[in-house]
Formats: C-alpha cells, structure tokens, sequence
C-alpha cells in the first residue's frame, strides 16, 4: 500500500448487501399470451446494491473502503466478489451455505422501469454471530463505521455491533430502516429518510420535524440526526440543538435508487476528511444530486463532486477545468461511454452553431465544447472580437441540452486538449476538410473517427456582424 493510500482516511462498512440486475431493451408489441409488453433484451447490466453501493462510493470519494457483510453461496454471492473486487472494495463476507444473496433484477424497456423480481436473503444467528466476531478485529484502524440497514437481517444484532463500535472509540452512522428506535440507540448519526423518520418516531408535520427529531435523538443517545426529505432538502439536528436545513441541489431527477446510500458514503467521507458536518452534508447533498440524474445504482466519484462544485462556484454551468474534466472521462470510458469533442469561439452563436452541436451529441454518449479563450479569439479574429467574454459564451454554451461539457483552452488551436481528452469522434463543420483538421491524426491513430458536418448555407457570425454594421 502505498503513502497516498495509507494517508486516506478508512471507512468500514457493515450491513446488507445485494445485487441489481438490469434487463434492459425495447418493447414494440404486447403479449399474445396475457396483456404484458414484450420486452426484446437487449443488453444485461449488474451493480452492488445496499450496503455495496455504499462501500463503492466511499472508495470512489477518496477513502479506503472495507466492507463487511453476509451473503450466500450462490452465483449472487460470486458476483459480489467480483464487483467489489472491480470497485476496490476490501470484501469480508461471512458466507452462509445453502443459503442466496439478496438480489433484485429490473425490467427496463427503453427507460421506463416496468418490472422487479426480488430474491431476499435468510440470514442464520451462527453467521450473524461471525460477523460480531470480524467486526470487532477489523475496527483496528478504521475511522468510521456505516451501518448500511436494508432490514435483511445481517443487522439484527446491531445493538451489539454498535456497543463494540464504543468501545473502540469509533464514531457509528446508521442508515436504518427497521422502525426500532432500540435498534439505533447509542449511534453517533443516525441518517432516516422522511418515510424512516415517520415510522421511527410517529407522523408529524414538516414545522414539527426539528423538535420531534430532538425528542428522539434524547432517547437514542445520539449526537446528531440527519433527515432526508427529498424535495425539501436535507435537515441536520443536533445534540446541542441546532437545527440547519440544507436545501436540495436542482436537478433533473432520472432514478432514485441507491440515492440514500451515496448520501451516507459521501456524508462519513467528507467527516472522515476533515469538513465540518454542515460543510460534508452540503457535499453529500451535491452527492446525491449526481446519483439521482443517473439511470439505476450509480457509484459517484470524486470528479463527479468537484464538477459539480467548480460549476456551482461559476456561472457557467457547464464549464469545467481540463483536470476536472479528465478525471471524469476516464470513468466515462470505463463505463463505455463514446466521447465527441468539437471546438470553436461560438462568439455570437447562430442557428448554424446549434445544428452543428445536436449533430456532434448524435454521434456519441458525451459532448466536450472546447472554447476559445478572449485572448486567444482576439489573436484568430481581430482586436474587435470577442464580442461575448468567455463567461458569457461559456453560460450560452451551457443552456444547450446538446452540450455536456464546455472546456477553455488558451492556444490558437485545441490540439493539447485533444490530447488530453482523446475523443473517441473528433467534430468539425462543413468549412474544414479532412486534412485541415487539428488533431484529426491523433484521433484516426487511436481508432476514433473523424466527422464533417455540412454547414447550414447562410448562417455566420461574420456575416451577422456585418449586417449590425451596415
């Protein structure tokens, strides 16, 4: 292990595991047989659910992740194995013969979810008894410990594990799920959702969450409770009583799965790391907004939070620095995604520049901006131009659903961030030719491709600056 790894804080995660399965393809017709779409496979996905997903998103945010959990001796069980291996997860599962893993497989035609089929887990008092006894030898150098409680049963002991935790002098935060406030007494954070909350401590309204929370948190000797509600944003509660209500980052919302876990993985990081706990909910909350604008059980990495917070510190929404950026292609590409990279100045953008873009993104998963610089349109186009600064261009730019990415460069060509991006097409429009085409070489050599598009006849921005000056 090297000092970079060893300087991470470590983070163990205990709880239920599972797997989700995805069947994903289209549906033209409805069965002869009964009033069901027919769904033509198309292609199979697989992830680690529960306490997995959370265990790969604490790796993926920047700690060591130890997982330790139950599963059984079936196929499931070796494809845990193999995620977590996949997700640099350190596995310790206490294996259960005879017994199957937890698994959910979903239905999708196109989007739409339209099916699940769930295999639950049994889990014995011999395994559980297991797990106590690996719990307590794996707390040795660990930071935190997340209770990740699906009600499968790997957490039935939790009183136990929690009362080992203390004394070890390791801080505990509980995702729960069960309506046992015994279950939960003696943890540092317990992190309920709205529907947990009500079952845990009776209906209220939302005015009356704050006080019923201290109420609780009295009785379960906890030192602070962290409510997620949603819509309404996330709400802190502490021992001392302050209240601090965090309101959710605006996103389009695509699927909720696993959004609960990605917010306790990136809460106990951001804590393990040093923020304050306002400042690591804030990052949590950034967190799950990612996690939710994803299809299924997406794990969240480190470039996905520092994108999110540069676009939040700029205007320019979609603007991001090459580091930045980098880092989160390179997970885009593990997960097959086909990146297209055009550039331009996009000065004063015309109906020529957004037939170009929508043609670029049909050529791919992702679509990279590279935009000129105002100095280095000024040393292309003359001392009169830029007309629009690069923040400007940059935010216009970033209000195209086409455009995923806009990325500056200073150079009078994009050839260096075509080096560093290395798409896989390279976009240009119908004034270029083949050979003309910065980086079109690097591109061909890499086995990408390279795409002319024909310009829309009579749209230009010289031309359209020459008409405002005739």
């Amino acid at each position: 292990m090297d000092s970079n790894e060893i300087s991470r804080p470590h983070i163990l995660v205990v709880g239920d595991v599972m797997i989700d399965r995805y069947i994903i393809g289209e549906t033209s017709r409805i069965s002869p047989e009964a009033p069901v779409p027919v769904v033509m496979a198309g292609r199979e996905d697989m992830r680690g659910g529960g306490a997995a997903n959370v265990a790969a998103n604490v790796r993926s945010l920047g700690a060591r992740s130890s997982l330790l959990t139950i599963c059984g001796d079936d196929g499931s069980g070796r494809d845990l194995f193999t995620l977590m291996a996949a997700n640099d997860v350190d596995l310790d599962c206490v294996i259960e013969a005879g017994q199957r893993t937890t698994q959910k497989t979903r239905l999708i035609s196109g989007v739409q979810q339209i099916a699940r089929i769930d295999y639950d887990a049994a889990v014995g008092d011999a395994a559980r008894a297991e797990l106590a006894r690996r719990f307590e030898v794996r707390l040795d150098g660990v930071q935190a410990v997340i209770f990740s409680d699906y009600d499968k049963g790997t957490l039935a002991d939790l009183p136990a594990l929690l009362a080992i935790a203390r004394r070890h002098g390791v801080p505990t935060f509980v995702d729960p799920k069960a309506a046992d406030r015994a279950r939960y007494r003696g943890a540092f954070l317990l992190k309920p959702n709205a529907r947990e909350f009500h079952a845990l401590f009776g209906d209220c309204r939302d005015e009356q969450i704050a006080d019923r929370a201290r109420q609780g948190m009295a009785e379960m000797n906890l030192d602070y409770m962290v409510v997620t509600r949603g819509a309404k944003g996330v709400m802190m509660v502490s021992r001392s009583g302050d209240v601090v209500d965090h309101p959710t980052e605006a996103v389009e919302v695509f699927d909720v799965t696993g959004a609960g876990d990605t917010i306790i993985a990136a809460l106990v990081v951001g804590i393990a790391q040093g923020l304050p706990i306002a400042a690591a909910i804030d990052q949590a909350n950034i967190a799950a907004s990612v996690a939710v604008s994803r299809p299924g059980t997406y794990v969240v990495t480190r470039a996905d939070l520092e994108e999110r917070l540069y676009r939040r510190s700029h205007s320019m929404t979609k603007l991001a620095p090459i580091d930045v950026l980098a880092r989160k292609l390179a997970h885009s590409r593990e997960s097959g995604k086909r990146i297209v990279f055009t550039n331009g100045c996009f000065d004063v953008l015309h109906a020529g520049h957004v037939r170009l873009l929508d043609e670029a993104r049909r050529q791919g998963d992702i679509l990279i901006v590279g935009l000129n610089s105002d100095d280095s349109v000024r040393r292309l186009k003359g001392a009169s131009r830029p007309v629009h600064c690069l923040a400007d261009r940059a935010e216009v730019l970033s209000a195209l659903a086409a455009v995923d990415h806009v990325v500056m460069f200073e150079d009078d060509t994009p050839l260096d961030l075509i080096k560093t991006i290395r798409p896989d097409v390279l976009v240009k429009g119908g004034d270029y030719t083949a050979d003309s085409i910065v980086g079109a070489d690097l591109v061909r050599e890499a086995g990408g491709q390279v795409v002319i598009i024909p310009t829309l006849a009579g749209r230009s921005t010289t031309a359209i600056l020459a008409a405002l000056h005739a």
